[in-house]
Order: C-alpha cells, then sequence, then structure tokens
C-alpha cells in the first residue's frame, strides 16, 4: 500500500515542516508591505488624500479584526490546516487583483478581500503550533513569526529596487508579482506539513471568543500596541520623509523598519520564557520605543533611519511575544477562539488609530500628529506589559 499525502507530510523531517511555516508566515504580511514603497505612484495616479492613504493603509488591518473571529468559525468547520491553505489562495488571487483597471474602487475592494484572507490564516497559526508541536510552543511561534517579519522585510526592500523595476514602473504589476509566490508557498505548505487532526466530519468545535475572558481584552490591547508602532510607521514615514525634504531616505527607513525586526523573532524563538517574559523588559521595549520617536522627529537625517529599525525591533519583539499567549493560558480548540478575539481587539484598535493619525494630520497639517499611535504604544506598554506577564506567568503554574 502506498504512503499518501497525510503520512509524508508526517514523516518530513521538523526542519522541512519549519520551513513550510515559515513561508506560510511570509505569506501573512508580504502583499500587504509591498503597499507603502508604492504609495506616491499611487498619489500620482489615483489621487489620494492622506486619510485615504491611511485607510488603504488601515484597510487589510481593519479587517483582520472583522474577519478574525469568522476565521475561527472557518477552522472549526475545516480544520486549521485547511483554513490557512484556504486563507493562502484569497491572499494570492486577491493581491493579484488590487491593480485590475487601475483605479481607487477596485483597489480598496480587493485590498478588503485579501485582508479578509489574511484574517482568516492567522488564527490558524497558534492553533496549529499547539496541536504539532506543544512542547515548543515558543521555538515554533519563533518560526512563523519570523517569516511574517521576514515576508514584511522582503517587501519593503525589494520592491522598489527589483520588483518595480520588472513591472516597468506600474504599482498595478507590482501586486501582480508579489502574488506568485504565495500562490507557490501555498502548494508547499499543503504538501510538506503534518495533516488536520480534525476531520471535516468530526463534530463542530467552539469557536466563538470567550468574550468574558479578561485575560483576551488584556492580551488583544497588549498586541495592539505592536500593531500602533508597526503600521503606524509603515504608512507615515513615506509622506513624513517627503514633506520633510527627506524623500532620498524613504527606501533605507523603510527596509531599516522591516528589517529591524527579524532579530526580534529570534530572540522570542531562542530566549527561555523566564527571560522574555519579564515584565521589567516590557518597559525596557516601551523607553526604546520613547527615545526612537523622539530621534526621529527632532534630529531627522540618517539617526531617523537608525529610529526606524528600532521601531521595527520593538513592535516585532512585542508581536511575537503576543502571538505565543494564547496557546500558553489556554488549551486545545480554545487555542484558536482566543487567538481569535485577541487579533479582533488589537487589529480593529490598530485600525481606528491609523485612520485617525491620517485625519488628524489633514486637518491639522501637524507632521507629527501622524505618529500619536506610536505615543499611544508607550502607554500600553508600560501599563499592560507587567499585568499581561504576571497573568501568563499564574497560567503557566
Amino acid at each position: 500500500m502506498k504512503p499518501t499525502v497525510r503520512d509524508h507530510a508526517t514523516k518530513l523531517p521538523l526542519w522541512v515542516q519549519f520551513g513550510a511555516l515559515w513561508l506560510a508566515g511570509i505569506d501573512l504580511r508580504v502583499t500587504l508591505l509591498c503597499v507603502p514603497p508604492v504609495i506616491p505612484l499611487l498619489h500620482r495616479d489615483l489621487h489620494l488624500s492622506e486619510t485615504a492613504v491611511g485607510a488603504l493603509a488601515g484597510a487589510p488591518v481593519l479587517l483582520l479584526g472583522l474577519a478574525a473571529t469568522p476565521g475561527a468559525l472557518v477552522i472549526a468547520r475545516l480544520g486549521a490546516k485547511r483554513a490557512l491553505v484556504l486563507g493562502i489562495a484569497i491572499v494570492a488571487v486577491s493581491s493579484a487583483l488590487r491593480g485590475a483597471g487601475t483605479n481607487a474602487p477596485t483597489l480598496f475592494a480587493m485590498t478588503l478581500l485579501m485582508g479578509a484572507g489574511i484574517a482568516g490564516m492567522q488564527p490558524a497559526f497558534p492553533a496549529l503550533v499547539h496541536e504539532w508541536y506543544p512542547s515548543r510552543i515558543t521555538a515554533a511561534t519563533g518560526v512563523w513569526t519570523n517569516g511574517l517579519l521576514a515576508g514584511e522585510a522582503l517587501a519593503a526592500s525589494l520592491t522598489i529596487p527589483l520588483v518595480l523595476p520588472l513591472a516597468r514602473g506600474s504599482w498595478a504589476w507590482s501586486f501582480v508579482i508579489w502574488a506568485i509566490p504565495v500562490a507557490i508557498s501555498g502548494v508547499l505548505v499543503a504538501r510538506l506539513t503534518p495533516p488536520d487532526h480534525h476531520d471535516i466530519g468530526d463534530a463542530p468545535r467552539a469557536w466563538v471568543p470567550n468574550w468574558g475572558d479578561k485575560r483576551l481584552w488584556q492580551i488583544g490591547v497588549f498586541q495592539c500596541s505592536a500593531s500602533l508602532i508597526y503600521f503606524g510607521a509603515n504608512a507615515f514615514i513615506p509622506d513624513y520623509l517627503q514633506a520633510t525634504q527627506q524623500a532620498t531616505l524613504i527606501e533605507p527607513a523603510l527596509t531599516a523598519l522591516n528589517v529591524g525586526q527579524l532579530p526580534a523573532s529570534l530572540v522570542i524563538g531562542l530566549l527561555p520564557w523566564r527571560i522574555i517574559g519579564r515584565a521589567g523588559a516590557c518597559v525596557a521595549i516601551a523607553a526604546l520605543v520613547a527615545l526612537a520617536l523622539a530621534g526621529f522627529l527632532l534630529v531627522g537625517g540618517w539617526p531617523a533611519v537608525c529610529a526606524a529599525a528600532i521601531f521595527g525591533f520593538c513592535a516585532a519583539y512585542i508581536l511575537a511575544l503576543s502571538f505565543a499567549l494564547p496557546a500558553m493560558v489556554v488549551e486545545g480548540p480554545d487555542v484558536a477562539r482566543m487567538s481569535a478575539g485577541v487579533f479582533t481587539v488589537s487589529y480593529l484598535l490598530a485600525f481606528a488609530a491609523t485612520v485617525g493619525a491620517g485625519a488628524a494630520w489633514d486637518a491639522t497639517h501637524v507632521l507629527a500628529s501622524a505618529f500619536v499611535p506610536l505615543a499611544a504604544a508607550v502607554v500600553i506598554l508600560i501599563g499592560l506589559g507587567p499585568i499581561v506577564t504576571r497573568s501568563v506567568r499564574s497560567a503557566r503554574r
């Protein structure tokens, strides 16, 4: 009797499985972060206001919040792995279609669909980590989070020097080019990772988040601070540098922001919880963000590029840490629904803050107002970080 694909995937070496998990992590962000480098082209061709730019950057974040709980339903019905592969397919197709017609309505509609696909994928990751690697939760979380961050770095650093020339300067075709590796990775994830433990004919699992669990809200707001730092910086660094006559720094600043994230996922994956889970670590991260923000706004120039790298590291540290938390405080199918609730809280707050920052810039014409979300993140980390880490320590005991 020939071995099935399910048997083959189960027997694959751990490094192969982790490699596929890493590729799936890339798909969570690569199609999102190929947008900031082409924002000046979108301004030119579609005449978008700063509020519209904030909405374009924040629309996928909105869907990450609104569609996270329906994503938990898909996971409950199909299983986490099938939900992941389906989400990758949706992301690949909708991302490629964002430039169809080269008009704002199509761009926004396909961006929303792409955000829905990503939202369906994201709660699957903590559930799969808990299901496949229960003794390696932080290590496996570090792997897919590193993929997520690598996707951001690749999109931010390669869009201008490599992808746009391949697309002959067309922002629409650049979206198509970035969708191709996403589609390929979906096939690899389907074949190179362990099978679902949940069969479609099984009884449906619980999927609605327990909104009465205070830990869900604590982790959600805590995770939001990472989104406030990262998405706030990505959305407004290009136009801020353009407005302050520092346009030549846009590419290096975005690259620094995204590459600066990569070491953070290694820290989460390699260091024990007793170190990364300290309350003092969150306060130190908050202090770094505050210092970097002051340097970015008051000094400018190449120190602003260094500040962007610090933004990236701090945001990624908090993000990777928060991704691991649901699997550390609840068990089994509850991991997916708690993760969905956490993502709902986190991304809806981040979307509101990003759009609000763009509106504040339009209304006041004060450039620094676009970075209020980063200041809010500092307050959250100082006030909530010690509470969250203490809650997790209690659950682990």
